[in-house]
């Protein structure tokens, strides 16, 4: 694990996430697809949480006793996540899957919903997390990047595969090894985001969109294209079809990425970049064909027949919300409970039924089959194997590379 060194956000990592925070991923809700609005997150105290200047990391393997566990004394522990990111029963006063939970294990859960954005609830943690300090939560849920620094960072707990019989086995093989947690020694994903095409066949004339070379050269789709203003999604998708691995390229890829954007800007190919406000476009007709969430993509083909999606032949781009165990967590064993608890194939049938992301869980089909067979059926929850062998990962980036990668892009899209 690297050690600590601080980095201060440039102007071009400032905007990037005022983009996705107002309506990009970081916009997106549960459920709703309206991710999380979570504006108060752009003060300047909101944004210099992830500088952490001077600092120090907390204690790594090695460097001192393990947090202690009470977990065999206290049957309880304290779950962190975003808001209607767990099933919750018809009258909404109760949530099943956590009653289950503690119905089995006598192991009572205090879930809190007080995750609105990833910046802004690192600024929460980050203080008792830098001081060796209980942060009082034992389970936390944040995405991909943030999980990568949490980690480097040392502030997170290593997870005993001993309380992980079923998470180890039924984890799918796509979110096996990110490369910021090889072999999930630290986490485990609660689900996948994956970024596919999306057009409305009325807007195209019938015509399948399925490439981004389609919507890149297309003359037919000429002003009428969308692509995402979250950078490792139109970048890592141009990359995936140039040829190139979204996990190992170069700064000359990107550079070639960015470049054959930009000709499809130049010649008024692509209409705009968007955050989730794409989804009013595509349903009107106004975008023909777009990069698109798939969450996204479920909630407008409920209400339009029209709306259609496509996965590349070359790949897509797939990241992922992960549940750590805080530094200091008093609970980690129970908590290493809870997370195998949503690897068990009923509890996470009954869970992706629910929330309508990408169930991580393999061997799950037949469980979500018998709750509704059509959600069974959808690869955007649950990707078959053919599928699941076309994702890709945006791989970790330094803070300089974040930097300098934002920057172009920010030219790119005229931000």
């Amino acid at each position: 694990m690297e050690q600590y060194e601080p980095d201060s956000l440039s102007a071009a990592q400032r905007a990037a996430i005022r983009r996705s925070l107002t309506n990009g991923r970081g916009a997106l809700s549960r459920r709703s697809l309206l991710r999380a609005g979570g504006v108060g997150a752009l003060t300047a105290g909101g944004l210099t949480v992830l500088s952490a200047c001077g600092i120090p990391p907390a204690k790594r393997e090695g460097q001192g006793p393990a947090s202690t566990d009470f977990s065999a004394k206290e049957k309880t522990l304290a779950f962190s996540n975003w808001t209607e990111y767990m099933d919750v029963s018809e009258d909404e006063k109760s949530r099943p899957t956590l009653e289950a939970f503690t119905k089995r294990t006598g192991i009572k859960v205090k879930y809190t919903e007080d995750i609105n954005d990833n910046v802004e609830f690192f600024g929460k943690i980050k203080p008792q997390l830098a001081a060796g300090q209980d942060t009082g939560r034992d389970l936390i849920c944040v995405t991909d990047w943030l999980a990568a620094r949490i980690i480097r960072l040392g502030w997170a707990q290593k997870l005993d595969p001993s309380n992980l019989p079923h998470a180890y086995a039924n984890l799918s093989a796509q979110f096996r090894s990110p490369d910021w947690d090889p072999g999930r020694a630290y986490s485990y994903p609660w689900t996948g985001i994956s970024t596919v095409i999306a057009y409305n066949a009325k807007a195209t004339g019938g015509k399948k969109v399925d490439s981004v070379s389609q919507l890149l050269d297309d003359p037919s789709l000429k002003g009428r294209v969308g692509f995402l203003t979250e950078m490792r999604d139109s970048v890592g998708m141009t990359l995936i079809d140039m040829g190139k691995d979204p996990g190992s390229f170069t700064d000359a890829d990107f550079d070639a990425a960015v470049g054959r954007l930009q000709k499809a800007v130049d010649k008024k190919q692509i209409r705009r970049f968007t955050g989730n406000d794409y989804t009013s476009d595509l349903d009107k007709g106004d975008l023909a064909a777009c990069l698109a969430w798939a969450g996204d993509v479920i909630q407008l083909q409920a209400d339009n027949p029209d709306i259609k999606f496509a996965i590349p032949a070359a790949g897509y781009i797939t990241s992922s919300d992960n549940l750590l165990v805080p530094a200091q967590a008093r609970h980690k064993t129970n908590a290493e409970k809870l997370i195998d608890h949503y690897y068990e194939l009923p509890v996470a049938a009954q869970l992706a039924a629910y929330i309508n992301y990408v169930c991580p869980v393999d061997g799950v089909k037949d469980e979500l089959a018998k709750i509704d067979p059509e959600l069974a059926d959808n690869p955007l929850i649950l990707p078959d194997k053919a599928m699941a062998r076309k994702s890709r990962a945006f791989r970790s980036l330094s803070s300089a590379e974040e930097s300098a990668y934002e920057e172009k892009f920010a030219k790119l899209i005229g931000a």
